[in-house]
Parts: structure tokens; C-alpha cells; sequence
């Protein structure tokens, strides 16, 4: 009885999750339209996404955000955001994280969930990983944004690892990209999102959703040859911290 109760309850949290994302884009479908119809106004876009879509996600959910900063991002300057990648909280954390725009990275495959993917295939920066004309694409519409005083955000994992992996090998290109352009790389650790909000059906639940901005790494006097390094860094310090928090 106590275990059907449970799913029934979960049921409800997933769908609830779902009705949050949908309601916003509803509500302010015209002005998101507006917006995304133009890369020029792209940072209006942001605003509403963080302030109206992410927010009242999280908050609904009941998964306060805690977030604490080694380092600030400094306004007007651009950034490689990376963070592990646990669960679709994920996307939700990082708008509220970074006040700075940025544009994701990200699979074309979440082009086909509804009313996200209309905005995310006009906004976003898709990738097909099977497609290397696809991957070389990425660095240029990538260079055409950061030109335009943006941030480029990659979870470098490359997609959503196993439940059981408590952090996934990580690819080069966000390292990568952002030797290219010379640009600081924001290490994040994400440290709840995959127990509030896990792919498993029947699991999750509402607390708190911390997250840990460290320290910027730069890539000054970096080239192409440090990627591994540099990649491997990164990784090493996300996977200290989340094992030090188990």
C-alpha cells in the first residue's frame, strides 16, 4: 500500500514538472517568440527564461536553489560554462546559476520534446555527435555568439551518464572551444539534482539544489595541445567534490 502511495506521489511530482515547464512558455509565448526571432535580442530572452521559466521550475518543484561562488562572473565578459550532468534540473540550475547570458551547447535529439524544442532549435546551439560536419559547425555559430559579449555553456559529459556513475569521461569540446577563444573555463559541481529530479519514472523528490561555482580556470597562453590537460583538471576537481559530498 505504502509503495503504491509512493508511485502514485511521483507520478504527480513528474507530471507537475512537466505542467511548470509547459505553463510559462504558454503564457508568454508571443514575447518569447519576439525575442528569439533575432540573435540581437537574445539577452532579453535569457532574462525572461531565467526569471520566469527556470525560477518558477525550481521553486515549484520545491528544489530551493543553494548556490555559493569562489568566483564571480564578471558582466559583460564571456565564459565556457561547464558543469556535470545529472538530470534535466540541470538546465533549469544553470540559467538561475549565471546571471550572464549564455547559449547551451547541447544534442539535437531535445529538439522533438514539445514546446521546449520550438524554442530550443531557435535559441540554442544544436549538435548532431554523429555528424562531424555538425561538431565543426558548433565552433563557428559558437565564435559568432561569444563575439556577441555571450557565454557558451556544455555539459562536457556529453549527455546524461548512468545513475550509477557519479561522473562520466568528458569530451573535448568545450576545452577545446574555449582555448580557441581564449576564454575563461567556470567549473560547476552539481550536487542534488540527479536525487530531486533523477530519469528513473518512479524516484525523486523536492530539497534543497546546491550547486558550486569554483574558481575560473583561464586559458591565457593555452593552444590546441593542452585540451587533454586542461579537460582532465576540470574533471578531477568536479569529481573531488561530489565524492567528498557522498
Amino acid at each position: 500500500m505504502l509503495e503504491t502511495l509512493s508511485k502514485i506521489g511521483q507520478s504527480i511530482y513528474r507530471i507537475w514538472f512537466y505542467i511548470l515547464v509547459a505553463v510559462p512558455i504558454i503564457l508568454f509565448f508571443p514575447i518569447l517568440l519576439i525575442f528569439a526571432s533575432k540573435e540581437r535580442w537574445y539577452p532579453q530572452f535569457f532574462w525572461l527564461a531565467r526569471n520566469f521559466w527556470a525560477k518558477p521550475i525550481l521553486y515549484g518543484m520545491f528544489c530551493w536553489p543553494k548556490i555559493t561562488y569562489e568566483e564571480k562572473l564578471k558582466k559583460g565578459k564571456s565564459y565556457m560554462l561547464v558543469a556535470n550532468h545529472t538530470s534535466m534540473l540541470d538546465i533549469m540550475l544553470m540559467l538561475v546559476t549565471s546571471k550572464n547570458p549564455f547559449v547551451f551547447v547541447g544534442k539535437k535529439e531535445l529538439v522533438d520534446i514539445p514546446l521546449f524544442g520550438f524554442f530550443y532549435k531557435r535559441v540554442c546551439i544544436m549538435v548532431d555527435r554523429e555528424d562531424s560536419r555538425s561538431r565543426t559547425g558548433v565552433y563557428r555559430r559558437a565564435q559568432k555568439r561569444l563575439q556577441q559579449g555571450l557565454s557558451i555553456c556544455i555539459f562536457p559529459e556529453g549527455g546524461v551518464p548512468d545513475e550509477h556513475i557519479i561522473l562520466d569521461k568528458f569530451k573535448d569540446g568545450a576545452f577545446k572551444m574555449a582555448i580557441a577563444h581564449q576564454i575563461p573555463v567556470v567549473p560547476m559541481t552539481f550536487y542534488d539534482n540527479k536525487k530531486r529530479f533523477p530519469f528513473t519514472f518512479f524516484s525523486g523528490g523536492p530539497g534543497k539544489c546546491r550547486a558550486k561555482v569554483h574558481s575560473f580556470i583561464t586559458t591565457e597562453n593555452l593552444n590546441v595541445t593542452d585540451t587533454v590537460n586542461l579537460r582532465n583538471t576540470v574533471r578531477t576537481l568536479i569529481l573531488k567534490d561530489l565524492t567528498s559530498m557522498v
